[in-house]
């Protein structure tokens, strides 16, 4: 990336990290191994070089360094160590370990690593515990979470005190499925091509009609992969509430189109098209740069330009709104 056109700050908030006992835990038992059935011990090829790099914090600086990424986003990757399989003490633990380790990392490298949290969302009040203790004790500025827990989406009311704590403590949530454990998914790993992106969709659909983005209109949520297919097909969902008014009980009467701008989304959509599709959607302030490291874009910038960002819609969403998104006022 030529150094006249990098942007002047530059955030990746799509960046993966690994747990070694968490890792080992957990990674048979989650949507990569297909529960199991492709065991981690042996991943396909060339995977095992990449997942290395995410249980080491001097390999990410390294690319961060030779992409010309300032901060990044450091998150656990559920998809390879989801612990949502667990029973809830076991849960918490696990996510405990990844949280210790993400405090861990921002301690060493603090102007270089943001870091995120996980929690055993299948235990609501456990989950708001481990909030407390991440937040308050840890510093960890972002909760990294699933669309569903053992199928219950985030917008369900046995969310709605967690949502509000969140709220109150001005965190900024970031949404990335543990992936669908529907059989038919597995398959030609459909999963992950089709199926992050339909979780995403019904996530969003739960927030919306569950009242949550209304009920908190100045809650920071970040959809990663951005988000899905909801916000490219919103005919059908405004043409259904002409049709059946009571299904906006919970949104003050709008139209699912009226909340697309109350969330924000990542860039990692792989497609340009996508992108240009969002941004004409949402407006460039609601995006944020996403890469997927250490298995997405090589050049997260120069894939932004090639998109046809420039100038100041370009530091825009390499890093400015990301900025401005993780400011916690007091």
């Amino acid at each position: 990336m030529p150094h006249a056109a990098r942007p002047p700050l530059v955030i990746d908030f799509h960046v993966h990290m690994l747990e070694h006992e968490v890792f080992e835990a957990s990674t048979n038992r989650t949507v990569f191994t297909g529960f199991g059935a492709t065991p981690a011990k042996a991943p396909r090829p060339g995977a095992q070089a990449l997942m290395g790099k995410m249980f080491d914090p001097q390999a990410i600086l390294q690319d961060m360094d030779a992409r010309g990424i300032d901060r990044s986003v450091v998150s656990a990757s559920t998809v390879l160590q989801g612990t949502s399989w667990a029973d809830a003490a076991t849960d918490l633990k696990l996510c405990q370990r990844c949280n210790d380790q993400a405090a861990r990392w921002v301690a060493l490298y603090p102007e270089r690593f943001i870091g995120s949290m996980v929690l055993p969302l299948q235990a609501p009040q456990l989950a708001m515990q481990e909030l407390e203790r991440a937040s308050s004790q840890l510093g960890l500025q972002v909760v990294n979470m699933s669309s569903s827990y053992q199928g219950v989406y985030m917008g369900d009311p046995l969310y709605h005190p967690f949502w509000a704590l969140l709220d109150a403590h001005k965190l900024t949530a970031w949404i990335h499925p543990e992936g669908v454990s529907d059989p038919w998914f597995q398959r030609y790993a459909l999963w992950n091509s089709l199926g992050q992106s339909i979780e995403e969709t019904k996530c969003m659909a739960s927030l919306i009609y569950e009242g949550v983005m209304t009920r908190h209109p100045h809650l920071k949520v970040v959809m990663a992969h951005g988000g899905g297919y909801f916000a490219h097909y919103m005919g059908r969902l405004d043409r259904n509430t002409a049709n059946r008014p009571d299904t906006v009980r919970h949104m003050d009467g709008q139209s699912p189109s009226a909340f697309l701008r109350r969330f924000y989304y990542d860039t990692c959509v792989y497609d340009p098209q996508v992108l240009q599709v969002l941004i004409e959607r949402v407006g460039v302030d609601r995006l944020v740069m996403g890469s997927d490291y250490p298995v997405g874009e090589a050049d997260p910038v120069a894939w932004l330009q090639e998109a046809g960002l420039q100038g100041d819609d370009l530091a825009a969403v390499a890093g400015g709104n990301a900025a401005k998104l993780l400011q916690r006022s007091t």
